[in-house]
């Protein structure tokens, strides 16, 4: 019903700014065309995919998406939306953090209250704890804003953000970008490795308001193939022999979804001529040295897996995932690097979020798809 209200032109300020009128950029500049331009720098379009190397049917995949906007049925012929650049007159972008994960969410928002979506940046009843009070504002003549929902996340960060960062970059307006100035430390080392120098950057608060005369947004597909492969690309190839190692990423030392069986798991792996990797003993800088040597990942699902961005075109990835609620995002991402791809269900526990699971792993049924890789 508030939703309705805001539809029907009851200010936003009546309902405690918990609701807003929502448009996309493209509507915004619709209905207010003198507000600013939309550039499109490639379009929509549907990407065909392989269905993972031990799947025979799409009618086999899930078709729960209810967490993500797609499912694993989708991802074989998958939608891909537009890249566009826009520039927009007088912005605000109020945020607030999750108490539970610390998980930033920023909104956009126009001179006339509408909140400007965009993928991962949408206005939401929380907001309203981030409306600007006096002199908590933080005011640029003009940036480039590239922060989505939870960026400091290691999943985000590589395939959300450096891919916008380097298109940037290669439009030459580094210097307009506003850049949080909390980060992680694999954020300053990705950056540092890219040749991204933060200090010479705008930097901004993330928890303050921020006011901007004149916003450059990007809007991209996070599963973008061109995007991703850039990434790859500028990290370069340092393995002056074709990639040989098999790793198993584990997630031993994580809150959630641990493999009940890992004690029995790693030798039977270890027999294989797999090494056991803990993604978080390791620098930025190894992790992208390991996965440059990798030929194959095997891994429960988890962020650890976005590493394969780093992997040589043809390398192997093998994601144990719920069977019952299995995450499209490492199968569209390996898609979108030409890294083959491989769906073992595996049997979860029980948990109030299905995302916390601990995993059992049915170790024939894996190294019976081990014994298919090329």
């Amino acid at each position: 019903m508030p939703e309705r209200a805001i539809e029907h032109g009851i200010p936003p300020a009546t309902l405690g700014y918990r609701w807003r009128r929502r448009e996309s950029v493209r509507q915004y500049l619709a209905r207010v065309p003198t507000a600013g331009f939309i550039e499109q720098l490639s379009p929509p379009r549907t990407v065909e995919n392989p269905l993972p190397k031990n799947i025979s049917s799409r009618n086999k995949l899930s078709r729960d998406g209810s967490l993500w906007g797609y499912s694993m049925y989708d991802v074989p012929s998958r939608f891909s939306a537009e890249t566009f650049l826009a520039e927009l007159a007088v912005c605000q972008v109020i945020a607030f953090d999750t108490p539970s994960k610390g998980d930033y969410f920023p909104a956009i928002i126009a001179p006339d209250e509408t909140s400007i979506e965009v993928r991962e940046i949408s206005h939401r009843p929380a907001h309203v704890a981030a409306l600007p009070r006096t002199g908590e504002t933080q005011h640029y003549v003009s940036g480039v804003w590239f922060a989505e929902r939870a960026y400091h996340n290691h999943s985000h960060w590589l395939t959300a953000h450096l891919p916008k960062l380097l298109l940037i970059k290669g439009m030459e307006r580094l210097d307009e970008v506003l850049m949080p100035t909390r980060r992680t430390a694999v954020m300053d080392a990705s950056l540092r490795m890219l040749d991204i120098d933060c200090s010479s950057l705008q930097q901004f608060d993330p928890l303050l308001p921020v006011s901007v005369d004149r916003l450059t947004i990007l809007g991209t597909d996070r599963f973008n193939p061109e995007l991703l492969r850039s990434v790859r690309t500028a990290f370069g190839q340092t393995s002056a022999p074709p990639p040989w190692r098999k790793i198993y990423v584990s997630r031993a030392s994580a809150k959630g979804r641990q493999i009940t069986n890992e004690m029995s798991l790693r030798p039977a792996l270890e027999a294989e001529g797999f090494e056991t990797i803990l993604m978080e003993e390791l620098t930025f800088e190894e992790q992208v040295c390991l996965m440059q040597e990798t030929r194959v990942v095997v891994a429960p699902h988890g962020a650890g897996i976005t590493n394969i961005l780093l992997c040589a075109e043809g390398a192997q990835l093998v994601e144990m995932a719920d069977g019952d609620f299995p995450n499209p995002n490492f199968y569209a991402l390996a898609c979108a690097l030409g890294i083959g791809y491989w769906l073992l269900p595996v049997e979860a526990g029980s948990a109030p979020n299905p995302l916390d699971r601990d995993l059992t792993v049915d170790i024939d049924a894996l190294l019976e798809i081990i014994d298919q890789l090329a």
